[in-house]
């Protein structure tokens, strides 16, 4: 069965100690507000421009600053499933929502679940099961 998935945010990773300067920054930066998510606290973040991308800032635990990919989905099993076949290993299974990913590199990505429909041909790339 067909899936859809496209890239849609950027994420910067920083720790608690920066956070608050690295969210003043990044609104100034790009002039919006990043909204607080009260289900994720860890989290701020807003769509960008014309709304079909978006910048997240995550407070992390310890360890350098670091930007990540979210791949959003609207099958994550069989979207995980592809990106492994193209290299990518799984990490964590985040609340049993998103899965934290590595690419061939080593560089984290997540993979992101979206409701049913909110992806398409008009606004995403369409995956059928040849795919890789």
């Amino acid at each position: 069965m067909p899936h859809h998935s496209r890239l849609c945010r950027i994420v910067i990773d920083v720790e608690e100690r920066h956070h608050a300067d690295e969210l003043a920054f990044w609104q100034a930066a790009t002039g919006t507000a990043l909204t607080h998510y009260a289900e994720f606290p860890e989290f701020h973040g807003a769509l960008l421009g014309s709304g079909e991308f978006g910048l997240l800032l995550q407070r992390s635990g310890e360890g350098p600053a670091r930007v990540h990919l979210d791949i959003h989905t609207d099958d994550l099993d069989a979207e995980v499933a592809r990106l492994e076949r193209l290299g990518a290993t799984r990490v964590r299974h985040v609340e049993d929502r998103w899965w934290i990913m590595r690419d061939p590199a080593g560089l984290p990505f997540c993979v992101v679940p979206e409701p049913p429909g909110a992806l398409h041909e008009g606004n995403a790339q369409r995956w059928d099961d040849q795919d890789a």
